[in-house]
């Protein structure tokens, strides 16, 4: 059975989970002082999670390190990976905006307070306080997962996105029909005939049409809501 979640062996286990690294009693005593916990009772709750297989443990002469176990945690997979990398960033630029214009309301505050009067001041303060509390709360959303693009606006967004993979799909094979064409009974090396033109494909520049239809692909995917 589980342990309460608010029971000393509860707090010990999801703190050595949490940090997932060595640790000893010290470590773990020093970490949970505002549990009220002590180092002994602390000890005794390492051991019996040891013994019970809930952590592991190494000894290295009369210390004892306590780690967690690894088999317990889901390691994501590489495409799990790019995802949460590539959301990741998007919430650092998201994270990066809302910085600005906090600042910029910031900034707004400390002009207004030197050019009205103090009820006025208060008036304004107590607006843009209520602004700066609703993009704080749209930025715990973005963390938590929430989109909070409109159904239409994204729409337009796809719809004008397949338009372009569309028009670059039809440039890309309408120049290789007219390069075929130029090239078929050519004496000339094509590798050093291309360089002689200054023509560049896609792939020497590191782009990938490809890349761009998968991502039309995984959008279609996407579960509602997301």
């Amino acid at each position: 059975m589980a342990p309460r979640s608010d029971s000393t062996e509860a707090i010990v286990l999801n703190f050595v989970n949490e940090q997932n690294k060595p640790l000893n009693s010290q470590n773990v005593a020093d970490s949970l002082q505002k549990f009220n916990l002590k180092k002994a009772a602390i000890q005794k709750v390492l051991d019996a999670l040891a013994d019970s297989g809930q952590i592991s443990f190494k000894e290295y002469g009369k210390q004892k390190i306590y780690l967690a176990r690894q088999d317990r945690f889901d390691i994501p997979n590489s495409e799990e990976l790019n995802r949460m990398k590539e959301e990741n960033n998007k919430l650092q630029q998201q994270l990066q905006e809302q910085r600005r214009a906090i600042s910029d309301v910031e900034g707004e505050i400390r002009a207004l307070q030197s050019n009205l009067t103090l009820e006025q001041i208060r008036d304004r303060e107590a607006k843009l306080r209520r602004e700066v509390k609703e993009m704080e709360d749209k930025l715990d959303k973005l963390r938590g997962g929430v989109t909070l693009v409109r159904p239409e606006d994204r729409k337009a967004v796809e719809d004008m996105y397949l338009e372009k993979v569309s028009h670059w799909r039809r440039r890309k094979r309408m120049f290789k029909d007219l390069w075929d064409a130029i090239t078929e009974n050519s004496p000339k090396d094509l590798k050093e005939f291309k360089e002689e033109l200054g023509i560049e494909y896609d792939e020497d520049v590191g782009v990938s049409l490809q890349s761009y239809g998968d991502l039309v692909q995984r959008g279609k995917k996407r579960p509602r809501g997301q």
